[in-house]
Parts: structure tokens; sequence; C-alpha cells
């Protein structure tokens, strides 16, 4: 259960589906706060209380989309879960361009939208514990201080702290399958990925792969098993 120091922000323009998330919420042990609009999210979410926000896409006036660039313009460090239903993976992977953490589809269970809050809020508490030094993946100099990677040819990308975090893993276990579930445990932070069904890994490899340009056939697919570093 949560601590009342966890305060989640539902921003969802739908009453119903916003009374219902809040109810769930705070039965759960959190603190909820609920808005209808984007302008409302935004402003709301920027205060430093709010430890999570629950975020829809499709709202009136400013989009889910534009509401998640401010928060993480503002707050780099603060988790986002998108809710949409919308969920090809242009939307997605937009989503994740201006910083959503990760995302679920309606409708969802709400197992499963528990499962990635708890993951996120927990994660969001670990980050900072175990800094990581800076390291090298074929050639690819990371630098998680800075939080960019120096790409062949000199060039420089801005990288997630997640995003950091996966190249981490496959650097300590290159050539080795790292299945999605590792992923989903060791970066996400989710203890029960097994029961998780969700293309966030994906999404964010697919992302990765765009920033590294030209690098970007260093991060392999196993079909069927997850990913390696290519070596």
């Amino acid at each position: 259960m949560a601590t009342a120091k966890q305060r989640i922000l539902v921003v969802e323009d739908e009453p119903s589906i916003r009374s219902g998330l809040c109810d769930v919420l705070s039965y759960r042990g959190y603190a909820v706060d609920g808005v209808g609009t984007g302008e409302g999210g935004l402003e709301r979410g920027l205060a430093p209380e709010v430890d999570l926000v629950l975020l829809d896409i499709m709202l009136p006036g400013i989009s889910g989309f534009e509401v998640c660039e401010g928060l993480r313009e503002e707050r780099p460090e603060l988790p986002i879960l998108l809710l949409t239903a919308r969920g090809s993976e242009d939307d997605v992977l937009q989503g994740f361009r201006v910083g959503a953490d990760d995302y679920v589809t309606k409708p969802f269970s709400l197992a499963q939208l528990l499962a990635r809050v708890e993951a996120l809020l927990r994660r969001r508490h670990a980050r900072g514990d175990e800094p990581i030094d800076a390291f090298e993946v074929t050639g690819i100099a990371i630098d998680p201080e800075r939080m960019v990677a120096a790409v062949p040819g000199g060039d420089e990308v801005e990288l997630t702290r997640r995003e950091i975090e996966m190249l981490a893993l496959f650097a300590r276990e290159p050539g080795r399958i790292v299945s999605r579930r590792t992923l989903l445990r060791d970066v996400w932070g989710m203890d029960r990925a097994e029961r998780i069904e969700t293309r966030t890994v994906d999404m964010h490899i697919a992302k990765l792969r765009k920033k590294l340009g030209h690098s970007r056939d260093l991060i392999e697919t196993v079909r069927g098993e997850g990913y390696r570093l290519a070596v």
C-alpha cells in the first residue's frame, strides 16, 4: 500500500473515468487530485508535492502531449504515465518523445495500471542512490552526469535517465540476450514483470535507436526473446 506522502494527479476529461481512478487510487492509500483540462493538469502537476501524474492524451484545451512536455521541462524526475485510447506506435513514440515514462491503453486493467504506478513511484525514490559512472558501448561514449552520448563522428545526443540505464544494462551483458522482463525489472523497477503485458520496452528501444542514428544497429532484436548489444 502507498503512504500518505505519495500524491498522484489524475488528468482526465471524462468525469466518470477520472472519478473512478481517483477512488481506486485513494483506496490503495494514495493522496489523489483530479483535474479535467490540460491547463489544469499543467498548473497542478508543477506543484512539488505531486509525486506522479496519470495523464490522458485527449484533453480539452492543450493536449496531453503538450502537458507532458511542459511538466518534463520543469520537473525532469516527475513520473508521467499516459492514459490513451490511441495505441498506435506513432502516438506512443510521440508520448515518449515529449517525456512520458510509460503508457496504458484504454480500456486497461486496474491491476496493470496499479502495477505501473507502483513501479514508477518505487523507481523515482530509488533514483540517485546508485549513480552510473561514464562508460562506453561499441565506440559510443556515455556521460551519465551530462546525460549525453558522443556518437561516432563527434556529435552528441541527449539521453534520458532511462535510456542511459538501458545502455548500461546492455553494456554489462555484451552479446547476451536481455529479455524484456529483465529490462522491466532492472530499468523500470517492475518486480512482477512477468505479469505485465506492455510494449513500453519496445517503444523505448525504437526511440533510442532513432537517437543513435547510424549507431542504431548496436541494439539487436532477438525475436521472441528480447534484445542484445551487438559485439
